[in-house]
């Protein structure tokens, strides 16, 4: 199914189906520890994933994301392995504004970032897990894009589908992404006529148990009996 038809179903879903449809398939998509800096708006999109190392005796020549930037398409996602790192800022204001501008959806960081009111004042959403005002410069540098990373334990590469919201983020691979949005929208859809249910008055312990909530997320494979 072309890729552009998946982002479209994507933005239809919120962070907490997609990762119950993961589970059923039997992957792990949620990051941990990593949420909104502000009150931004869901994203989704294609993965552009950069890798970040501390500097060492050969320094860069480019500041670390710029070619990254530079290379992603309209609507992509960039993810950034910085290890967790939450002692220097691997985002900022000149970056988001150059992200801004060049229509990237979001930015979501295994480490920090800075310069938040810059993000705010741009509506340029932004997930790290914290912010901190120590600059990059002379402290860590690009080591490569586009390359298979790790993002807060869960494996990520160029073109996987990125989802993150106030729930948090999840990372869905490419090979599985037809598998894993088909049960995702199963599970919306599933979850939509339990809250019709209950809004005609039907008991939420009766609504839960005649559709099976606790059976929803169940990996394929494994019984859903007793």
């Amino acid at each position: 199914m072309a890729e552009h038809t998946w982002i479209e179903r994507l933005s239809k879903l919120d962070s907490c189906a997609v990762s119950d449809a993961m589970e059923k398939v039997g992957l792990r998509g949620a990051v941990l520890g990593i949420r909104p800096m502000w009150s931004c708006e869901r994203i989704v999109g294609r993965a552009v994933t950069i890798k970040i190392k501390p500097v060492g005796l050969v320094r860069p020549t480019q500041h670390l994301c710029t070619p990254a930037i530079e290379a992603a398409q309209q609507g992509d996602v960039l993810v950034i392995d910085n290890a967790g790192r939450v002692d220097v800022a691997t985002w900022g204001g000149i970056l988001t504004y150059a992200a801004k501008v060049k229509g990237i959806a979001g930015v979501v960081i295994d480490g920090a970032c800075r310069d938040l009111d810059e993000s705010r004042e741009h509506e340029f959403p932004v997930f790290a897990r914290t912010a901190v005002p120590v600059t990059a410069r002379g402290r860590i540098m690009q080591e490569s894009f586009n390359e298979e990373i790790q993002c807060g334990g869960v494996s990520v590469s160029a073109g996987d589908l990125v989802i993150a919201d106030g729930s948090g983020v999840v990372l869905v691979p490419a090979a599985k992404a037809e598998e894993v949005l088909t049960a995702a929208e199963a599970i919306a859809a599933r979850e939509k006529r339990m809250q019709e249910e209950i809004a005609k008055g039907r008991s939420v312990v009766e609504v839960m148990e005649s559709m099976q909530y606790e059976a929803m997320n169940v990996a394929e494979g494994e019984s859903q009996h007793g």
